[in-house]
């Protein structure tokens, strides 16, 4: 059984979290940028600037953090109270979608 990484309860009141084997693909194969990112990661679930909804997927969510010239995004499946993290990347631009948070 893979075991949870992280976990944290984001300002929607929804319990996003990951697992080592999730994490490692993302850093390993998908975003190696975001290897030793966690605490940036963690900060965006916990403390974001924005949350959008996916204009593609409404379960979907992308939380973004500001890093400097760039943003973090946490990109989160939401299934009602539960979450769990699709991918995360650094990135220049915030995506189009209905803003969630703050309102």
């Amino acid at each position: 059984m893979d075991k949870t990484y992280f976990e944290v309860l984001t300002p929607l009141d929804v319990r996003v979290r990951t697992t080592v084997v999730h994490w490692a693909q993302i850093v390993t194969f998908k975003h190696p940028v975001m290897r030793g990112k966690e605490e940036l990661v963690k900060s965006a679930l916990l403390h974001p600037t924005e949350i959008r909804r996916s204009r593609k997927d409404p379960a979907v969510y992308l939380y973004y953090l500001p890093d400097g010239p760039y943003h973090i995004c946490v990109v989160a499946r939401h299934l009602n109270d539960d979450g769990f993290i699709i991918t995360t990347y650094r990135t220049d631009i915030i995506k189009q979608g209905e803003r969630i948070w703050p309102r």
